[in-house]
């Protein structure tokens, strides 16, 4: 058996990135991958302000600055008419594809650990111990560190094993999303379409794409581009660009809240301690200052022998999340299907929120200040 300073199980942004900010520190740290290759498709693309200085901490936000888009400007729409624009300049949310972020992090760790990702390395049991936390593998193997961080994800076991549970919090909804070229004369702002039928959200992509997003009433499993882009024309009134060999990702938003981030020498990380709802694109960035924090907090454990920091660290990023989940929640209900009546009342507050002083408030709340 191995032993280690701090074991990461979950080799996604949230992982990886821990493990870049504590092998900068020399501690000894393995990331314990399941997976044999690095996952890909069409997930998270926002990288907000907060988010993007935790990666300069890893030694990665220039490259993080030369790949992405950089997003300055929202602008709210609805029935073809324009409601208002939020502008962050200074701030922008960059955009990013989530494999490409990891592929720099990824980069960034073995420059600094070369042996510390090992992939292919699942792990199937738990166990405290007295001296440090012992971990079994899916091959027979075992590593032992003085702490473990779990940071494998919504699906993960480590939470589980462990005996936390989760508390569901408000906001669920169905959704669809798929990426084509970029039409829309805004190559660097978000375009929001409140809609009676629901919302129709679009981002800049790198490479001159945008991606689509639009609120279904029920699942859509199965749903094809030419579905997808049904829905968008008869909401905004002109089809998306999306080509019918475009994959269409369906998910559930939905908001799920481990009832502790922490016991013992243990943590939980990212996504395995809070699921967030992808509608507002912050639950990556939360999970980086999750990580930013817990470096600090495992430092100071460390080197203290004291549990301590790890406690006050777990209750701090909570408290976070639970802020960042009322902020989620909001968006999932302005983007709701309405009647012409609440529809008008959406828009005129809408149209309240994009003027000053006001709109400083939704900008500071769209770019994550505060978490």
């Amino acid at each position: 058996m191995s032993g280690h300073d701090v074991a990461i199980v979950g080799a996604g942004s949230a992982g990886l990135l821990l493990g870049c900010l504590l092998a900068q520190r020399g501690l000894d740290v393995v990331v314990l991958e399941r997976r044999s290759e690095p996952q890909g498709g069409s997930r998270a693309i926002g990288i907000h302000p907060p988010g993007l200085r935790a990666l300069d901490r890893a030694g990665i936000g220039a490259h993080v600055r030369d790949q992405a888009v950089a997003i300055r400007a929202g602008v709210a729409m609805s029935r073809g008419r324009e409601l208002g624009t939020l502008r962050f300049d200074a701030s922008p949310i960059r955009s990013l594809p989530q494999h490409r972020t990891e592929a720099l992090l990824r980069q960034r760790l073995e420059a600094l650990a070369p042996d510390a990702l090992r992939t292919g390395a699942g792990v199937t049991g738990i166990d405290p111990g007295d001296g440090a936390v012992g971990l079994g593998l899916a091959d027979g193997g075992a590593v032992e560190a003085r702490w473990v961080v779990a940071a494998d994800g919504v699906r993960g076991q480590l939470r589980g094993m462990l005996g936390i549970g989760r508390t569901a919090l408000p906001g669920e909804a169905h959704y669809a999303m798929a990426d084509g070229p970029d039409r829309t004369g805004l190559p660097h702002a978000a375009a929001l379409h409140i809609e009676p039928g629901g919302i129709v959200e679009s981002f800049p992509l790198v490479h001159g794409g945008r991606r689509w997003v639009a609120r279904l009433d029920g699942p859509g499993d199965g749903m094809a581009a030419a579905g997808l882009r049904a829905v968008v024309a008869a909401r905004i009134g002109d089809e998306p660009p999306i080509v019918d060999e475009a994959p269409v990702s369906a998910f559930v938003a939905r908001q799920r809240l481990a009832d502790a981030f922490a016991r013992g020498r243990v943590a939980l990380l990212g996504d395995a301690a809070h699921e967030l709802s992808p509608i507002g694109g912050q639950g990556m960035s939360l999970g980086w200052l999750d990580a930013a924090a817990l470096e600090e907090a495992l430092l100071r454990a460390i080197a203290t022998a004291d549990e301590a920091p790890v406690e006050a660290w777990a209750r701090a990023r909570r408290a976070a999340a639970r802020r960042a989940m009322r902020r989620a929640a909001w968006n999932m209900r302005m983007g709701a299907p309405c009647s012409p009546a609440r529809l008008a009342a959406r828009t005129a507050l809408v149209r309240a929120l994009a003027t000053p002083p006001a709109s400083t408030m939704l900008a500071a709340s769209f770019t994550m200040r505060g978490l």
